[in-house]
């Protein structure tokens, strides 16, 4: 059986085999069942029970203990419990936490027995997980942003396809708003949102930190002409300026024309299936980029075992059964989710969805954001200076420079660590 919120008595009951043996969170001890802690947030927390009862089948002496946490909370719980030892055996996390719980020493590598759960996967998304040269984390699940588009306007402005370089793509939306009408634009780009001008920087060969990642790079020649095409968009009328709590409701806009091109991932397949009318027809494509078919950062969960975990083995098997692509697959039928093993790709569910194919092109040019913890914080930064040069408060260039210096300011302790051997 499997555990999805024990209740009172069952979590009393888990507590005082804890305090007897000395090992949080395994139970009862003297059953002989391995009991094993396994944190997981939103849909996967709500879906991977319906996975489970065959992992168990193929492992009678292990139950798998399932908590389930909201996003929102997710990242502040898991810091909290290295803080109070208490983390569990093992969880899901997002791929851009990975270097942070890596930098604390909370995770345990991938040790060499499943080595080979790391083949047949999208480079970027495992180089996410790669720390130090060694990869921490395994990938769950994949996701990365693409263009969601209306393809019935397209075709009416005189378009089979989204065209793959800035300028088609540019002039492409201006004929769109046209077939749209008055009132509306072509595309929408959040002012308050970092992951679409993060995909527009990422097209240059041009790193976004520099010195060992120790300072930022958003001067540099590549990222400048991602800002000013950015507020191009915005400066010839083809985005609004606004910030994603004042839309409403995003597939109603969509499905009314108010704007026909979309930066999203993955979830949103699900959304345009149920809400949008049979008559409004869209499509996937791929990025865009200055010269052809651009990339994109990468996204979605990893699985990591914590080392503080006297329950290792058992933790990886979990782990090798939820990357074991047959059960990607079935995962994928019940949640959405894509695949994080390329081969899980090829079940029908997955190879015959027109909306899924765009994004294994996708995830084939995903580039892996920088790996420092302050991540987050920069490209948040990043965007307030982006949103105040779309207002016209500064010039692209000089928006370049103040994001340095913001980037340069969070690193500040990277440096110094780094200069002292503490870092690498």
């Amino acid at each position: 059986m499997i555990d999805v919120r024990p209740d009172r008595r069952a979590a009393l009951g888990l507590l005082a085999g804890a305090a007897a043996s000395g090992l949080g969170g395994c139970g009862r001890p003297d059953d002989g069942i391995t009991r094993l802690s396994f944190w997981a947030m939103g849909n996967e927390a709500t879906n991977v029970p319906r996975i489970l009862p065959e992992f168990e089948r193929l492992n009678p002496g292990i139950r798998v203990v399932v908590q389930a946490l909201p996003w929102t909370a997710a990242h502040q719980k898991l810091l909290t419990a290295y803080a109070g030892d208490s983390l569990p055996d093992l969880s899901q996390v997002g791929n851009t936490w990975v270097s942070e719980m890596s930098a604390i020493g909370a995770i345990s590598p991938t040790p060499r027995f499943a080595s080979d759960l790391l083949t047949d996967q999208f480079p970027a998304v495992l180089e996410t997980n790669r720390i130090n040269g060694r990869v921490v984390g395994t990938p769950w699940y994949v996701d990365t942003r693409l263009i969601y588009y209306r393809s019935d306007l397209l075709e009416r402005a005189g378009y089979d396809a989204v065209p793959q370089t800035w300028d088609g793509w540019k002039t492409a939306m201006h004929a769109v708003k046209r077939v749209a009408g008055p009132g509306n634009f072509a595309v929408l780009l959040p002012v308050n949102e970092f992951e679409q001008l993060l995909t527009f920087g990422l097209q240059g060969e041009e790193p976004l930190l520099r010195e060992r990642d120790t300072r930022g790079n958003f001067s540099s020649a590549s990222f400048i002409a991602a800002l000013e095409f950015y507020k191009s968009l915005f400066d010839e009328g083809l985005a609004p300026v606004a910030s994603s709590t004042q839309i409403s409701n995003v597939w109603t806009e969509f499905e009314r024309g108010y704007f026909s091109f979309y930066f999203s991932g993955p979830w949103t397949i699900g959304d345009f299936r149920n809400r949008l009318k049979p008559t409004t027809r869209w499509m996937t494509s791929g990025v865009p980029g200055p010269t052809g078919p651009g990339a994109s950062a990468p996204g979605g969960s990893s699985l990591v075992v914590y080392r503080h975990s006297p329950r290792q083995e058992a933790a990886w098997k979990l782990v090798r059964y939820l990357s074991d692509p047959a059960v990607q697959a079935r995962f994928n039928g019940i949640t959405g989710n894509l695949p994080a093993r390329e081969s899980a790709w090829a079940a029908p569910a997955v190879a015959d969805d027109p909306y899924i194919a765009a994004f294994k092109g996708q995830l084939s040019r995903a580039k892996a954001v920088p790996k420092v913890p302050e991540w987050e914080r920069i490209v948040t930064e990043m965007q307030v200076v982006a949103e105040r040069m779309v207002r016209g408060a500064v010039t692209p260039r000089a928006a370049a420079a103040e994001i340095d210096r913001r980037a340069d300011r969070l690193l500040e302790k990277r440096r110094w660590m780094i200069e002292r051997g503490r870092a690498v």
